[in-house]
């Protein structure tokens, strides 16, 4: 699924409750992470819910993206994010207008100021990694 096809499944849903029930869903089919990557070090701060994410390139210098939650519906956020972002390269992510995006999906109007702050540390983790001297 691309962003555009997420944007349009969100809309065609009706009521935040619909929405909210796709993102759980969006959530549950994420893969499965190891738990033993879920350490300090895989540990997204900023967020209320416990949140582990894994960065990397792949060989064409592409994101690859693994990441979980403890939180359905932080699972759901992860899910979205990793549409946005998994397969882009470092020069793509850039120029991603995430808050836009966030806004399409109505997601803006919708979530608690907790869960849009762990939303945005989760951007700033993949921000912060295209930028550093890994790449």
């Amino acid at each position: 699924m691309n962003i555009e096809e997420l944007v349009d499944n969100f809309g065609f849903l009706e009521d935040w409750e619909d929405r909210y029930a796709y993102l759980i869903d969006l959530g549950a089919q994420l893969p499965p992470m190891d738990d033993s990557l879920k350490t300090e070090q895989s540990k997204v701060r900023g967020c209320m819910s416990q949140v582990w994410m894994i960065l990397g390139w792949d060989d064409t210098g592409r994101l690859t993206f693994t990441a979980d939650s403890d939180a359905q519906i932080v699972r759901g956020l992860i899910a979205v994010l990793r549409t946005v972002y998994e397969g882009q390269t470092a020069a793509q992510i850039v120029d991603i207008d995430v808050e836009k995006t966030f806004a399409r999906l109505g997601l803006d109007q919708h979530l608690s100021p907790n869960r849009r702050n762990g939303f945005f540390s989760m951007v700033e983790r993949v921000k912060g990694f295209t930028s550093s001297p890994q790449i």
